[in-house]
């Protein structure tokens, strides 16, 4: 498999020798809009590529994908307001893309627990919810996208909650607080607790390092060239498809 890779910071680094410990090759390594000038005929003999750029690189580079008739995996979070604007532009253009929260297939195992932990909790009136995700200093949006993500799937299941906020806010039955914590190199904790005056229940994943994200990107890269065109989740990728 020849692959493209957008973004070349230090999840572009890792992604690169994830490829390469797993026999791949590499045709394109763009970072910069003069990296799209010189590599613009090499990225085209790409198989597949792989983006870990920025959020506001994350849309045209899929664009560019779609145009050029090359797969795109997107690692990138901080984008998926403009879902509903990409995927027309990936059907007009018979593209395939895989797109996702996060790409640790253990964060993906915690969001199908988050959801059973939430839909058990919706009618216990006792309890309050609260997201708390802590990343490094050098991450661009906050909350996470996979805060994002843990807090849509409480409030999908739990009818009292009517939305979610970026603290400092009211910690209520209403408002779901979401805190985002930057914190020198941590590659990512999030924590989902539920309290009541009893107890407290706690749910937590913990990033041991980036690697976890990058062989997940490269095995939905490795599974996508085999795909028909379409948009797809990150976790069909891995067999746990979003109900």
């Amino acid at each position: 498999m020849n692959v493209a890779i957008l973004g070349y910071g230090k999840m572009g680094h890792i992604v690169e020798r994830v490829l390469r410990e797993r026999g791949h090759g590499i045709v394109a390594v763009i970072d910069t809009e003069a990296d799209w000038q010189t590599f613009a005929d090499d990225f085209k003999k790409a198989d597949v590529a792989i983006d870990f750029s920025e959020p506001s690189a994350a849309v045209p580079n899929m664009s560019r994908a779609f145009e050029a008739n090359v797969p795109i995996v997107v690692g990138t979070t901080g984008w998926l307001d403009r879902l509903d604007e990409v995927k027309p532009l990936c059907a007009a253009h018979n593209g395939r893309l895989v797109y996702g929260a996060n790409f640790s297939i253990g964060v993906n195992i915690f969001f199908k627990v988050n959801q059973l932990l939430a839909k058990l909790m919706n009618t216990q009136e006792r309890y309050t919810a609260a997201v708390e995700e802590t990343h490094h200093i050098h991450k661009k949006d906050a909350p996470s996208g996979t805060a994002i993500h843990i807090a849509q799937d409480i409030l999908r299941e739990v009818e009292a909650l009517q939305e979610w906020k970026l603290t400092p806010c009211d910690h209520t039955r209403v408002v779901l607080p979401v805190t985002a914590i930057r914190e020198d190199e941590v590659p990512g904790t999030h924590v989902v607790t539920w309290s009541s005056p009893e107890d407290d229940i706690e749910i937590r994943h913990t990033a041991h390092g980036r690697e976890g994200f990058a062989l997940g990107a490269v095995h939905a890269a490795e599974w996508l060239v085999d795909q028909p065109a379409g948009v797809y989740r990150f976790e069909e990728t891995i067999a746990l498809k979003h109900e």
